[in-house]
């Protein structure tokens, strides 16, 4: 136990201010500070305990993850009286999407406080939302779910949430794209295939076709990732058609 004390405890010396960063985004005194620290150890770093569990922020992400999705759903379900569960849900995935919990990692400067052995150049934009959830998780074992639901309230129902905004913010363009085609009877197709070049990082390229037809093209460092990006831009190609 003391080996992983001093590994964590490092941060601190070479930081020299990461009990101070973590208050200031906190709004309040940490009563744990081990906890936060482990929620900013990624497993790069590979520790373990003396029983050989692996330390890091993941098991943190996967509480925090449940935590918000629950405080955002209560906070919804009282707002929203006449939201049906179809209408919460969707509304729900709109605030919790890993595109926007990558903002709000982001906005937070949490990246600055992470410890690993990767350089923070080589992470994907998800782990500013991975880091998001996990400081949540952090907070819920520190000071219980009161104050963790004050910390969501602060930083992000009261200046991300707004009903009206949700209401017409699109969450998943091929979602919306593939909806509209089989409303409309029309056959579409994302022909993926990969497509590095004399990229470092690998990348694929996708050609989204409507009715046989290719209507936008798109490359990006995962499949998915194309195909949304690819989805986006047809989305308004045919965005006067599908606002009908």
């Amino acid at each position: 136990m003391k080996r992983i004390k001093y590994i964590l405890s490092s941060r601190t010396r070479s930081s020299g201010n990461f009990f101070i960063q973590l208050k200031k985004i906190l709004g309040f005194r940490p009563k744990n500070i081990q906890i936060y620290k482990t929620a900013f150890t990624h497993r790069s770093m590979n520790i373990k305990d003396d029983e050989g569990n692996t330390i890091n922020y993941e098991r943190l992400e996967f509480l925090g993850d449940a935590i918000l999705g629950a405080v955002i759903a209560s906070h919804l379900y009282t707002e929203v009286p006449g939201g049906d569960e179809g209408y919460l849900t969707k509304m729900r995935s709109k605030v919790v999407s890993r595109e926007h919990l990558n903002e709000l990692g982001k906005d937070l400067n949490l990246i600055n406080l992470i410890e690993s052995k990767i350089a923070a150049s080589q992470f994907g934009d998800n782990i500013h939302g991975n880091l998001f959830e996990s400081l949540i998780g952090a907070i819920f074992l520190d000071k219980g779910f009161k104050y963790c639901e004050k910390f969501i309230y602060q930083r992000v129902i009261i200046p991300y949430v707004d009903i009206a905004q949700l209401e017409g913010r699109v969450i998943s363009y091929k979602s919306l794209l593939i909806e509209w085609c089989q409303k409309e009877k029309k056959t579409f197709n994302y022909n993926v295939y990969e497509d590095t070049g004399n990229d470092d990082v690998r990348h694929f390229s996708v050609k989204l076709s409507v009715d046989n037809k290719v209507i936008t093209k798109a490359r990006a460092t995962s499949k998915k990732k194309a195909e949304e990006k690819a989805s986006k831009r047809a989305f308004f190609v045919f965005q006067t058609r599908m606002s009908k």
